[in-house]
């Protein structure tokens, strides 16, 4: 009577383990199935992404300023270097690093960077528990160490370290001929002092300006050359950007304005030679003189600004089209690289004679400006 049970019981767990394989089997299989359909499914997303590719976006995303230095991007792995975010809002400061924004992704303190709109690429509040900006918020004071800033304070500490080398340099073999790094920057601090600063301002008064002529020279020239350098802590567009070069357009405004003498404004609201219906009784040319005091220094930023940044955007563009036609056929695009690398390295040497060339003029320009506030009265103008 029990062997029957015995073995019922052993066909009954056989049954159920041949049941339990069996729904193993198909789980496995489904699950396979599901992760192939993911592949495939992020596949396509990522050729989506291929095929949508955005020269225009990827171009101002490297010539604007961020928040985080960017090195490379692998697929969904980004490389790159977290800068201080320092806020004051409301009263109250807040200081962390960017790398809590999850690369301009997430939300952190309320803090968010806009994605789109006016204020895209800034910092917004958000609303409480939402991802959207809070068009009632309070104005954010931004004190954050930005890529361009921190850029400058890399170009700041090579000038300083450049500099004082020098320096050290002249009081130790005072008398004798310059050697090393010297050798290379005295021509060209005689070229700013005799070629612009004495020509433009004159032998009598040049000394007084020549300091700032020779730090702005420097400045520019030197953003100029490490922003061709697309290596960390290199490549940022410093000399591409308004704020710096508006800054420093309003530096040579100020100075201007400060060096003016009373035939520099006589000239301007009396302009000598020019007939007297133009000035009376409809000021006409007093009109036009009077903005183009302001005028200069605006076209001094705009000519800087649009062509450091009209170089990075050519080389940028010449590297896009490898992935535009990359994206037509894999063949194509690798037909086109070989091409727009040389144009891309050509465009490179020629953006060395145009960070010397840029330097020169807005030195020269901020120079002559200076010349023409201190201009003494002529009297064959009578």
């Amino acid at each position: 009577m029990q062997e029957p049970i015995v073995k019922s019981a052993v066909l009954r767990i056989l049954i159920l383990c041949l049941f339990m394989f069996s729904l193993g089997i198909y789980t496995l299989k489904a699950e396979k199935g599901h992760a192939t359909a993911a592949v495939q499914q992020e596949t396509a997303i990522h050729e989506e992404k291929a095929e949508n590719f955005n020269a225009g976006e990827m171009i101002i995303e490297h010539i604007v300023d961020s928040y985080e230095w960017h090195i490379l991007a692998v697929g969904h792995t980004h490389i790159s270097v977290p800068l201080p975010v320092i806020l004051l809002y409301d009263g109250n400061l807040t200081v962390f690093m960017s790398s809590k924004f999850h690369h301009g992704e997430e939300a952190y303190r309320g803090f968010k960077v806009e994605e789109e709109g006016a204020k895209k690429g800034k910092i917004v509040r958000m609303k409480e528990g939402t991802m959207e900006a809070d068009p009632d918020a309070g104005s954010i004071i931004d004190l954050s160490i930005t890529k361009n800033v921190f850029a400058i304070f890399v170009s700041a500490a090579l000038l300083l370290i450049i500099f004082i080398s020098i320096a050290k340099s002249y009081r130790k073999n005072e008398g004798k001929a310059p050697s090393g790094i010297q050798s290379l920057i005295e021509p060209i601090i005689i070229f700013v002092r005799d070629d612009i600063a004495k020509a433009a301002i004159g032998e009598k008064k040049y000394e007084k300006y020549l300091p700032y002529l020779l730090t702005v020279f420097f400045f520019i020239f030197l953003n100029n050359l490490i922003g061709l350098i697309p290596i960390f802590p290199f490549g940022a567009n410093v000399t591409g950007n308004l704020a710096v070069t508006g800054i420093m357009a309003l530096f040579t405004f100020l100075i201007t304005l400060f060096s003016a003498n009373k035939n520099y404004w006589k000239h301007i609201y009396n302009a000598p030679g020019v007939p007297w219906w133009l000035k009376f009784p409809v000021p006409l040319m007093p009109f036009v003189e009077f903005l183009g005091v302001f005028t200069k220094p605006f076209v001094l930023m705009v000519r800087l600004f649009a062509n450091i940044s009209a170089g990075h955007i050519i080389i940028l563009g010449f590297m896009s089209l490898i992935f535009i036609f990359g994206n037509i056929k894999g063949m194509l695009g690798m037909a086109v690289a070989p091409v727009s690398v040389a144009f891309g390295i050509f465009m490179g040497f020629l953006e060395l004679l145009v960070a010397f060339i840029q330097a020169y003029v807005f030195t020269l320009l901020s120079a002559l400006y200076f010349g023409m506030a201190m201009e003494e009265h002529n009297h064959a103008e009578h």
